[in-house]
């Protein structure tokens, strides 16, 4: 895995944000920063799934679950 993020400032000010695969010991903390970004910019938020093979749920500690 490459544990690759990849972040772009768009004309329109949107922030848009690109990532592989991340490996298990960088998972909750790129999670974890993706949360801040989208805190810290507000707005509207939009999520695509591109390319990933394998399925997985997580439950994180505020006890929220969620599957990739």
């Amino acid at each position: 895995m490459s544990d690759k993020m990849r972040i772009t400032i768009l004309p329109d000010g949107s922030i848009k944000v690109q990532t592989d695969e991340i490996s298990a010991p960088n998972h909750m903390e790129a999670e974890a920063l993706l949360a801040r970004l989208e805190e810290l910019a507000g707005g509207k938020t939009e999520i695509e799934q591109t390319g990933h093979e394998h399925g997985h749920t997580h439950t994180h500690a505020d006890g929220t679950t969620h599957q990739h």
